[in-house]
């Protein structure tokens, strides 16, 4: 079982229209274009399942850069999809991985935390910052 990309789409192909391009080179399990959640226009690319692996190499090398409604298809198997964890669950601010640094006494400037403001923080800074606004 292959999962193939086909990028580069016409906002306007159908998945029966997919269906039949990547039908010629063998069967096709399943279609899927992908849409924007508000809107449900497509969003210009499609994921095609093909069960037969030589039947999905060779639709991606007769596919790819074939030019389809003024679009040049960009053909290629498709990665996996990176874990993101259940909707909802915590994870770690982007840009800070691992423990927290420092001896604890909260955010040195930037703005990213959202720890309590202290004055601790700018012990060591020439002058005194503002109070915040909140």
């Amino acid at each position: 079982m292959k999962n193939l990309f086909v990028g580069n789409l016409s906002f306007q192909i159908t998945e029966g229209e997919l269906r039949t391009m990547f039908a010629a080179f063998g069967q096709v399990s399943r279609v899927h274009i992908a849409t924007d959640r508000q809107t449900g226009q497509a969003r210009g690319f499609a994921f095609i399942e093909m069960p037969n692996d030589a039947e999905a190499a060779k639709a991606m090398t007769d596919l790819n850069g074939k030019e389809v409604a003024g679009r040049a298809l960009r053909v290629n198997e498709a990665t996996p999809r990176p874990d993101r964890g259940a909707p909802g669950s915590a994870r770690p601010a982007a840009g800070r991985s691992g423990p927290p640094r420092g001896n604890g006494a909260g955010n040195r400037g930037g703005g990213q935390g959202r720890e309590r403001f202290s004055n601790e923080d700018y012990r060591e800074a020439a002058r005194q910052p503002r109070e915040p606004r909140w």
